[in-house]
């Protein structure tokens, strides 16, 4: 089955719901529209489900045939997750990324959508409704940010310049190494700062595929190095691992060997 898609086809569904079902709720959500999931950090507020359940409705009749996985509806059912690695091209869908952020009114928040087949990703798009800044990549066809093809510097500088993220034990090993951690609270932020080149690393160890499958594609298509610490190529299907992306051969191999607890 082919999974050639329009690509700004897919960019106008993702505005169209962050127009309708995302932007009109930020910074308007009452006590109601929010709750927490997990925990009191893992929340869910009514933009996710209803730009979810929109987005449901639209991306499929792109690709006949195709199916979708969303952050939300696998929460409700974990089993949606074993789609990534099937027949059918899938959507991987996260409708509010960064849901704590917009929660507190933060406009630190995106649309993130990928198309994967087969377990490859096959091209993604990340949407910040708020500035309108849209990154969309196609696996061989490289990467663009506002429709300009994008380039990450190699060589941005020593460690002790380079900017990033890194969460827990991994960010705790490189404090003090690099010149600034950052913490924005969403995934899709960062891959949008790797791509502008004002982040040079990111690391993480929650591997959920709607955070980084577009994300990935994007840096590596840009020239980065993506793949988990131990030397595992990423693909969406992986569950567990640690994820880090770098500007180049030689500097994921110099902040992989330093991301050790001291």
């Amino acid at each position: 089955m082919s999974c050639s898609v329009s690509i700004s086809a897919v960019a106008d569904i993702m505005r169209e719901v962050a127009t309708a079902e995302v932007l009109p709720r930020f910074r308007n959500l009452s006590d109601a529209d929010i709750r927490a999931k997990t925990s009191s950090q893992d929340l869910v507020t009514l933009a996710d489900l209803e730009a979810e359940r929109a987005l449901g409705r639209r991306l499929p009749d792109l690709l006949p045939g195709s199916v979708m996985v969303g952050e939300e509806g696998v929460f409700a059912d974990p089993g949606i997750l074993d789609r990534i690695n099937g027949e059918a091209p899938v959507w991987v869908v996260d409708p509010v990324d960064g849901t704590g952020n917009f929660a507190r009114g933060d406009a630190t928040f995106a649309l993130i959508v990928a198309l994967v087949h087969r377990g490859e990703t096959v091209a993604g798009w990340i949407l910040d409704p708020v500035t309108g800044r849209l990154a969309v990549a196609e696996r061989g066809g490289g990467a663009t940010l506002d429709a300009i093809p994008v380039r990450i510097d190699p060589d941005p500088g020593d460690l002790n310049d380079l900017h990033g993220t890194a969460y827990g034990r991994r960010g705790r090993a490189l404090k003090g190494r690099v010149r600034r951690l950052h913490f924005l609270g969403s995934a899709a932020h960062s891959y949008l700062r790797l791509l502008e080149g004002r982040f040079h690393f990111a690391a993480y160890s929650r591997l959920m595929p709607w955070d980084h499958a577009a994300g990935v594609l994007m840096c590596s298509e840009a020239g980065a190095v993506s793949r988990l610490i131990d030397g595992t190529p990423y693909t969406p299907g992986l569950r567990q691992g640690e994820l880090l992306t770098a500007p180049s051969e030689a500097l994921w191999n110099e902040i992989a060997a330093n991301l050790q607890p001291r």
